[in-house]
């Protein structure tokens, strides 16, 4: 589904990313992790068709990510971010609706019966108590429910997560990478995921891609990439590299310092 050829990003001369080269398959959960300033949610604005290569191609679907327009990229790839939701004052339903906006024509009329789908989604995240209140007026983990709930309503074949966990606590981090997960395996969704936790991402992900200093350090399964001796070379430090008794991904245990 997504093919990247000798990508290379620079910005005011600097290089961000360099030669840069991988595929992805219809239907795999692929997690992209490395230190911050590693280029990690550039590739992901790039490969998304937000930003321009500087060199390389990114292409999807067999076609250049840049010959797509906006809205045809919006009717089958979506992006939830760390915090994309809109401005203050639209209700949970007014935003989970806005996923339909590919779908409307000029008049805003949706090209199918949508509200089917939204309710079905509402219902799926546990979103009904709150379906009438503000967006400010919800915590963290229940805005970023919403969010997933308007990328769900784009009926994405690719879904690309710009580290979606980062603010939350561990129980609505489990529960955000639970849905998509599951949203993943019932209808084949293709995932990308930039990921800050290296344990979620072991547990999660089927494949895993360091990046480091703009370069790929490293491609593999969790079970390849999750060594002390990569993390040690990538990150600067020396962890204690467990197998998760239940599902047997690799996990790791930060060492204080000396």
């Amino acid at each position: 589904m997504i093919e990247v050829k000798q990508l290379y990003r620079s910005f005011r001369g600097q290089k961000v990313l360099e030669n840069i080269s991988f595929e992805v398959k219809q239907g795999e959960f692929f997690g992209i992790i490395g230190p911050n300033g590693s280029g990690k949610s550039t590739l992901l604005r790039l490969i998304s068709g937000v930003d321009r290569v500087t060199a390389g191609e990114v292409r999807l679907q067999g076609q250049l990510a840049s010959s797509y327009s906006r809205k045809e990229l919006a009717r089958w790839l979506a992006v939830l971010q760390q915090d994309a939701l809109p401005p203050i004052g639209f209700t949970v339903k007014e935003v989970v609706e806005m996923g339909r906006y590919p779908f409307q024509n000029w008049l805003g009329e949706d090209s199918e019966e949508a509200e089917p789908l939204i309710a079905s989604i509402i219902d799926k995240l546990n979103l009904e108590p709150l379906v009438h209140r503000t967006i400010e007026r919800l915590s963290g983990g229940e805005r970023q429910r919403v969010a997933l709930g308007k990328v769900m309503a784009q009926q994405p074949r690719l879904l690309m997560l710009d580290e979606p966990t980062t603010f939350l606590d561990i129980g609505y981090q489990v529960q955000m990478m639970d849905y998509i997960r599951e949203w993943q395996c019932e209808s084949q969704l293709t995932v990308i995921a930039v990921l800050h936790d290296l344990n979620l991402a072991a547990q999660y992900c089927s494949r895993l891609m360091v990046v480091h200093q703009g370069k790929i350090a490293a491609i593999g399964t969790p079970e390849e990439i999750i060594t002390s001796g990569l993390i040690a070379e990538v990150y600067g430090t020396v962890p204690i590299v467990l197998q998760h008794p239940r599902n047997h991904a690799p996990q790791i245990l930060l060492q204080p310092g000396k």
